[in-house]
């Protein structure tokens, strides 16, 4: 079995909820649902677009932490409070993954964890990097 290697952003809800931003185990990178969160405060309230870019940006981020990169990405999980904002959401991941076109599904839930909080994604990558 390949080396796993779990990557923390040292948020206290990895402790207290048992989870790791991302798990990379061999060329495979998974990334945990992400929110728009910054440094404890709702990125974009209100607004689809800039929550979805907020939270595309730190999964980028924790990949380029893993070894891997965007163009890695083979599939994204979005999910939505508001469906009908989907529009607003899809630019914001086309801006991110327009050439690269992972498998993607976008799924309408009743609720996230916050209120505020509007959109949340997950990626999976695999790199050429072992």
């Amino acid at each position: 079995m390949s080396k796993r290697l779990n990557i923390s952003t040292g948020v206290k809800w990895e402790d207290i909820v048992g989870y790791s931003r991302a798990v990379r185990v061999g060329n495979r990178i998974i990334v945990s649902g992400t929110t728009s969160i910054v440094n404890g405060e709702i990125e974009g309230k209100g607004d689809y677009y800039i929550q979805t870019k907020t939270i595309l940006s730190k999964i980028e981020k924790v990949l380029n932490e893993a070894g891997s990169k965007l163009g890695d990405v083979v599939r994204t999980r979005i999910y939505v409070k508001d469906i009908s904002k989907w529009e607003n959401v899809g630019r914001a991941h086309g801006e991110y993954f327009g050439k690269i076109k992972p498998a993607s599904s976008m799924i309408g839930i009743a609720s996230l964890v916050d209120p505020e909080m509007l959109v949340e994604i997950e990626a999976e990558a695999v790199t050429d990097q072992d």
